[in-house]
């Protein structure tokens, strides 16, 4: 980890133990080791590949939001290239995230015409440009509510995300309303 990632670790570990005290106890699970989300928040914080926007945002939920997405393999559909050049580990080469296209959709899926989604802030803040209930309301449901109505996400395992509790969808939503806000991958492909 270079300096300026150590340093953006650090302030963001201490934000995030601090912003945990502010949660109730129930709403913070424990692991084998006791504990608990602390250690997914550090976790979380620790494998995050681009820079954040913390200001106005529940550290805590940020951190463990970060760990859900970038274990989970949200990174594999919605950024693209989801490697660096040179960077990518299933060629067994030391993995370095794409961060310059973090989350701003663009992978095709031959030979159906879906693209993944940009889930980066737009303007406003909100990722994919959803609010909360909606980006809830897709993940559940299948349904975006930007959508016309009828019309499943068909690549997107909705139905797994859609199982995860409302506070990790909370956590999640969080995380990407903190990632950098990108204009649609400009090279869309496989």
């Amino acid at each position: 980890m270079n300096n300026r990632n150590n340093i953006r670790y650090v302030v963001g570990t201490v934000w995030a133990c601090a912003a945990l005290t502010m949660l109730p106890s129930s709403a913070i699970a424990h692991d084998d080791e006791g504990e608990g989300s602390q250690s997914q928040i550090r976790r979380g914080y620790e494998i995050n590949p681009v820079t954040l926007n913390l200001h106005g945002k529940n550290r805590a939920l940020v951190g463990l939001g970060s760990y859900i997405v970038n274990t989970t393999g949200c990174n594999d559909c919605h950024t693209h290239p989801s490697y660096l050049p040179g960077h990518n580990p299933f060629l067994g080469q030391p993995e370095l995230i794409n961060a310059a296209q973090f989350m701003s959709g663009g992978r095709t899926f031959p030979p159906s015409p879906f693209v993944s989604a940009n889930l980066t802030p737009d303007a406003s803040g909100k990722p994919a440009g959803l609010t909360f209930d909606q980006f809830r309301t897709t993940l559940r449901t299948g349904h975006n509510p930007l959508d016309p109505p009828g019309v499943l996400l068909q690549i997107m395992p909705w139905p797994v995300f859609g199982k995860k509790t409302d506070f990790d969808l909370r956590a999640i939503y969080e995380y990407l309303s903190a990632i950098p806000s990108l204009p649609d991958n400009p090279t869309p492909g496989p």
